[in-house]
């Protein structure tokens, strides 16, 4: 998305707003439960059309709505829409919801990733590079994503450059807004359990394919993915249907969430949260040296 929404959107929301109208035509988001002080999706959806409801090239979803790690304050999830593209935010709101803000909310300490490095020993997909690599990097992916794509270039060669690191693709298809995602994860997981190198090929050879797939066409794409990657079609789509293949993607994208991931790709070098890894959205430069640093002050 261009920096030009970024910043209208970051200076209207620092702006002091109480809405009280109520509109609402998307699929209701996760609820506030009664009696929480947390604003309802209505509320929420008030305040964007009195912000944002004069521009008629955007529109958003109200994905979530739940408390924040902050005590008190809530954190509502929006997807925005612009013919620029998709990009997910975050907007907080106090207790006594007269004030909303655009931002982040970081982990601190000495040692401020500590837990994101506990929770991700739960990763459990594909793994690229050394068992043994002092820096594990962990994705978090959907292969209909076509900002994942972007970034499979820079994480090639950030993998090539690096030996010392290692890469975990891990499952999160984002299927509200992209139709044949939840499929792909499906047999991705299926040839990650039978081969890991054949899984990185359907991985690579998806992405490089991704425009040619439709809702109409993915399971005679995908089969043909798998066959390119050195895999059995008829045995992986068998393999994508069982209830206990799905359980292992929302597994994964369960860990996801509860690592606060809302868009993809997001990276985690050792723990550190990374949105995107383009030349839009970071640049490899800066990735190669957050990993350098890493790597220099190992304790």
């Amino acid at each position: 998305m261009r920096r030009s929404f970024t910043l209208l959107l970051t200076a209207v929301l620092l702006v002091a707003m109480h809405a009280a109208a109520q509109s609402s035509s998307s699929k209701p988001a996760q609820p506030a439960t009664a009696g929480s002080s947390h604003p309802s999706e209505a509320t929420v959806n008030a305040f964007l059309k009195t912000m944002f409801g004069w521009d008629s090239d955007l529109t958003w979803k109200v994905v979530e709505i739940k408390p924040s790690e902050a005590t008190g304050i809530t954190q509502a999830t929006v997807v925005f829409n612009t013919p620029q593209g998709q990009q997910a935010m975050r907007i907080y709101i106090t207790p006594d919801q007269k004030y909303a803000f655009r931002g982040e909310l970081m982990p601190f300490g000495s040692d401020p990733f500590a837990s994101m490095r506990a929770d991700l020993k739960a990763a459990d997909g594909p793994v690229h590079g050394p068992k043994d690599a002092a820096i594990t990097i962990v994705e978090f992916g959907d292969l209909e994503c076509p900002a994942c794509k972007a970034a499979q270039p820079n994480i090639n060669r950030l993998m090539e450059e690096e030996p010392r690191a290692k890469l975990i693709f891990q499952n999160y298809p984002l299927e509200q807004i992209h139709k044949w995602a939840m499929t792909a994860a499906k047999y991705m997981d299926c040839l990650a359990r039978e081969n890991n190198g054949v899984a990185w090929k359907f991985i690579a050879t998806t992405y490089d394919h991704q425009a040619e797939v439709t809702d109409q066409n993915m399971e005679q794409m995908l089969k043909g993915y798998v066959k390119d990657a050195g895999g059995n079609p008829d045995t992986v789509a068998a393999c994508a249907a069982k209830p206990e293949t799905e359980k292992r993607v929302r597994a994964s994208m369960a860990l996801g969430e509860k690592l606060d991931v809302t868009s993809t790709p997001t990276f985690f070098i050792n723990g550190r949260p990374i949105v995107g890894f383009s030349a839009n959205s970071m640049p490899y430069d800066k990735v190669k040296q957050m990993v350098d640093y890493d790597l220099a002050n190992m304790k």
